[in-house]
C-alpha cells in the first residue's frame, strides 16, 4: 500500500490519513456486519413463527439502511462525516442491545426492530468508501476506495471468529454475539475522533446551488449505469450470502458454516489491495464487466451441486465478483459528480443499492425455505437461478454505456 506511505507533505496527505482511519473503522466496526450475517438467519429461524420468515430480520437491517441512506447522506453533508459516523455507531449499539434483549425474552417482533436500527450503522458504513474520496485527487480516488474496502479483510477474520466463539457462549443462543457487537460499537467515537474531513462550508447568501437536480443527475448515463451495476452486484451477493448458512446447515455441513462465510468475506476484500490499480490500468467499465461475469460463474458453480468444495468455490467467486462490480461501480459514480452534488448523488445511490439489497434479502428466505417446499438443495438452486435476470440487466446497461460515443458520457 505504497500510496498510504507517501510523504505527509505530498498531495492527498490529509486524505491518506483519513483513509487510514476509515480502514480501521472498516476492519473493527465492520466486523459486526459479518457477525450478524453469520448468525442472524439462524437466530431469526429460532424465533420466527414460520420458517419462511427466518431471514426477515436480515431484511430489516437492509430496510433500515435503505430508509436512512438519504437522511444520513444529507446529515453528513451538513454536519460532516465524523458526526454522521459517530451517530451510526450509537444506533448500531442500541440496535444490538434491543436484539440481545429480544433473544432473551423470545420476541421475534422486537428482534426485527433491533435489526432495523442496526441498518442505520450499515448505511453509514456504506459511506466509508465515499468519505475516502472527499478532497482526493482523481488519480487517488479509486485507490482510496479500494484501500478502505480492503479493511474488510480484517473484518472477515474478526467477525466470523467472534460469531463462532460467542453464538453458544450463553444459555440463550446468539445473545452473547449481540452483546459483543455493543462493545464493538463503543470503539466508534474513539476512531472517528481522528477523522479530518471538514464539513462543507455555507454558501454565500443569494448564491445559486451550482449542482444538478436529482432528476438531472439520474439522466446522466454514467451515474445511472453505476447505480444499476452497483445495486445488482450488492443485491445478488446479499441474496446468496443470506441463504448460505441455511443451505450449508440444511445440506449437513453445519460445522463448516463459519469457515465458508469467512472464505466468502476474504474473497470480498482481499482483491481490494489491487482492485484500484486494475481500475487505473484497465478502466472502471472493464472491471465492472469482469465482476458481473464472475458473479455469473458463482451461480453456475452453486447450481452444479451441493458438495462442500462447491459451496466454498461458489462463495469465493461471489465475493470476488462483488468486489470488482461494487468497487468499479463506486469509482464510476465518484467520477461523475461534483463536490456540490455529493449529498444528492451518494444518498440516491445508496437508496437504490440497498433498496435492491432489501428486496434480495427479503426474497432469499422465501426462495430458500418456501418456494422449494423446505428442501435445502432445491432452495439453493432457486436462489442462484434468481441471479440470471439481474445479471442480464446490469450487463446490458454496461454494454449500452460502453457503446455510447465518449462525448455523450
Amino acid at each position: 500500500m505504497t500510496d498510504l506511505a507517501s510523504s505527509p507533505a505530498g498531495p492527498d496527505a490529509r486524505e491518506k490519513r483519513n483513509v487510514a482511519v476509515l480502514v480501521l473503522a472498516q476492519a473493527f466496526l465492520g466486523a459486526q456486519m459479518s457477525m450478524i450475517f453469520t448468525v442472524g438467519g439462524l437466530a431469526g429461524q429460532s424465533l420466527a413463527p414460520n420458517p419462511c420468515f427466518s431471514t426477515l430480520p436480515l431484511s430489516m437491517i437492509v430496510l433500515g439502511s435503505v430508509l436512512s441512506a438519504q437522511p444520513m447522506s444529507e446529515f453528513m453533508a451538513a454536519k460532516g462525516r465524523r458526526a454522521g459516523f459517530i451517530l451510526s455507531t450509537v444506533a448500531g449499539g442500541i440496535g444490538a442491545a434491543i436484539a440481545a434483549y429480544a433473544l432473551y425474552i423470545g420476541s421475534f417482533a422486537l428482534f426485527m426492530a433491533g435489526s432495523a436500527l442496526t441498518g442505520v450503522y450499515m448505511s453509514a458504513q456504506g459511506f466509508y468508501r465515499f468519505a475516502a474520496t472527499d478532497g482526493a485527487s482523481p488519480e487517488f480516488q479509486p485507490k482510496a476506495i479500494s484501500y478502505v474496502m480492503a479493511g474488510g479483510l480484517a473484518a472477515a477474520i474478526i467477525g466470523p471468529f467472534l460469531a463462532q466463539y460467542t453464538e453458544q457462549a450463553m444459555v440463550v443462543p446468539f445473545m452473547a454475539t449481540y452483546l459483543a457487537i455493543i462493545v464493538i460499537n463503543l470503539l466508534g467515537p474513539v476512531l472517528f475522533a481522528f477523522l479530518d474531513i471538514p464539513a462543507p462550508g455555507r454558501r454565500a447568501k443569494g448564491v445559486a446551488h451550482p449542482g444538478r437536480s436529482r432528476r438531472e443527475l439520474l439522466k446522466d448515463p454514467v451515474i445511472a449505469v453505476a447505480m444499476i451495476c452497483g445495486m445488482v452486484s450488492y443485491a445478488l451477493m446479499n441474496l446468496v450470502m443470506t441463504s448460505t448458512p441455511l443451505a450449508v446447515v440444511g445440506c449437513g455441513f453445519g460445522e463448516q458454516k463459519a469457515f465458508i462465510v469467512s472464505a466468502h468475506i476474504w474473497a470480498m476484500y482481499i482483491p481490494s489491495f489491487f482492485t484500484g490499480h486494475l481500475i487505473a490500468r484497465f478502466g472502471k467499465e472493464m472491471i465492472v464487466g469482469i465482476g458481473l461475469v464472475i458473479l455469473a460463474a458463482s451461480g453456475a458453480v452453486a447450481m452444479s451441486g451441493v458438495e462442500i468444495e462447491k459451496f466454498f468455490l461458489a462463495l469465493m467467486l461471489l465475493g470476488l465478483g462483488w468486489n470488482f462490480g461494487f468497487i468499479g461501480s463506486t469509482a464510476m459514480l465518484a467520477s461523475a459528480h461534483t463536490a456540490d452534488e455529493r449529498g444528492h448523488v451518494q444518498g440516491m445511490n445508496d437508496f437504490v443499492v440497498f433498496g435492491g439489497v432489501f428486496l434480495a434479502s427479503l426474497s432469499s428466505g422465501s426462495l430458500m425455505n418456501c418456494a422449494s417446499a423446505g428442501d435445502p438443495q432445491a432452495g439453493w438452486q432457486a436462489v442462484n437461478l434468481a441471479m440470471l435476470p439481474f445479471l442480464t440487466l446490469a450487463g446490458a446497461a454496461l454494454i449500452w454505456l460502453v457503446l455510447r460515443p465518449k462525448e455523450t458520457r
